[in-house]
């Protein structure tokens, strides 16, 4: 930044001194043109007050101007008519020396508008001396090389004063060698690149690159409109019926096709069927010399099998009553054996209780008393006390209980 700026401080300082010594060679010659004698003394005031009008000037407009990216610019000289490119950012432009031209390297689009609508101020003018209005739209570029080296004859306004021109000369051009119908609809791309083709060289003289040519909406006039909408009707029914038509015919060759496809498929499915059954049959009689064999050997294996069955059962049934014959007589036997044994049971149970007895007779005869305490112990789980007098005679106690006679003295 700071040698732009030293760069920018010595190009004002050479500026203005070759400003102030053409303005003081301005005042010297008017000066001798009056008379050295006279206005030699005012020399340096005519000089004095020339430098301060450009001092006034400078101070009031300042010198710089801005360039910004995507922008070329050309600082021309105005009085020897020499130009520099300049690149973006500041740049040094005095009033009344340079003048700063500048040029967009953006894609540029030029849409010419008073041709759009057939009521226009400029409509385009086909083959019939029809008025149409046609939406056109040309994108262009400017080449950086090709604009320097024509600088000094490319105007201010390349878009307006270049590319407008050629731009209208080749539409009109091109599109009064057309129909209305052409341009409308069957040739409109024959038509975009027709002018694409004539203008991108005629442009390219100029350092201008055309990028391309688009054709949007035709504007058509009014009874012209209403006349091709009855013919596009009148086509629209025609080319309908053309097409029902050729439909109709296409169902009816369909219908016949898929008739004879049926027939050839019922055809093919019968003959499938028959030899369906031929072969079943064949397969039938096949399996049928090797399914008698095996039922006659299945009918002498069932034989076989009831025979096996029937001495199966015979020898089941001997071995169960023999079973049953031997259970019977080992049950005979075990009855009479606890037949046996319980008549030994019940005669040694008779014998023991007769000895039992005569013991028992034997031991009461020698000891009364125990029939006194074999009551008492019969009768203890359900008598808890028992009072009774004691008796005079010295007999048994439970004598007075029992009501019995008192036993008389001796007896027993």
């Amino acid at each position: 930044m700071s040698q732009r700026f030293s760069e920018i401080a010595s190009r004002i300082r050479e500026s203005a001194g070759s400003l102030f010594s053409n303005a003081g060679r301005v005042g010297g010659n008017v000066a001798g043109g009056l008379g050295d004698g006279l206005y030699r003394s005012r020399r340096r005031l005519i000089a004095l007050a020339i430098a301060g009008i450009g001092v006034y000037g400078l101070v009031n407009h300042p010198p710089l101007e801005n360039v910004e990216r995507g922008e070329l610019a050309l600082r021309i000289n105005r009085f020897s008519g020499e130009f520099e490119e300049v690149g973006d950012g500041a740049v040094m432009v005095l009033p009344g020396l340079h003048e700063l031209r500048r040029y967009s390297l953006r894609d540029q689009v030029y849409r010419p508008a008073a041709s759009q609508s057939a009521g226009g101020a400029a409509p385009f003018q086909t083959v019939e001396g029809l008025s149409i209005g046609v939406d056109v739209s040309m994108r262009y570029v400017l080449d950086r090389q090709g604009v320097v080296a024509r600088a000094r004859s490319l105007p201010a306004d390349i878009g307006a004063e270049v590319v407008e021109p050629a731009a209208q000369s080749v539409l009109y051009k091109v599109l009064a060698s057309h129909t209305v119908r052409e341009i409308y609809s069957s040739k409109r791309a024959a038509i975009q690149a027709a002018i694409e083709a004539e203008l991108k060289p005629l442009l390219a003289k100029d350092g201008i690159k055309l990028q391309g040519v688009m054709i949007g909406k035709i504007d058509l006039p009014a009874d012209y409109k209403r006349g091709m909408e009855s013919l596009l009707a009148e086509e629209l029914a025609s080319e309908k019926m053309r097409y029902t038509l050729e439909l109709k015919d296409k169902q009816v060759k369909q219908t016949a096709l898929e008739a004879q496809a049926e027939l050839v498929r019922r055809e093919k499915a019968a003959e499938a069927a028959g030899q369906e059954q031929v072969i079943a049959a064949k397969a039938q009689a096949e399996a049928m010399k090797h399914v008698l064999p095996f039922k006659q050997k299945q009918i002498e294996q069932r034989e076989l099998e009831a025979e096996a069955a029937k001495i199966t059962r015979v020898k089941a049934a001997e071995a169960t009553s023999q079973s049953r014959l031997i259970e019977a007589t080992g049950e005979a036997e075990s009855r009479r054996k606890l037949a046996d044994a319980e008549s030994y049971r019940v005669e040694r149970l008779g014998k023991v209780a007769s000895e039992q007895l005569a013991r028992d007779g034997e031991l009461l005869t020698r000891h009364p008393l125990l029939i006194q305490k074999t009551m008492a112990d019969k009768l203890s789980d359900k008598i808890s006390v028992i009072i009774a007098p004691p008796s005079t005679s010295g007999g048994f106690i439970g004598a007075n209980l029992l009501g019995g006679a008192p036993a008389k003295h001796g007896e027993e």
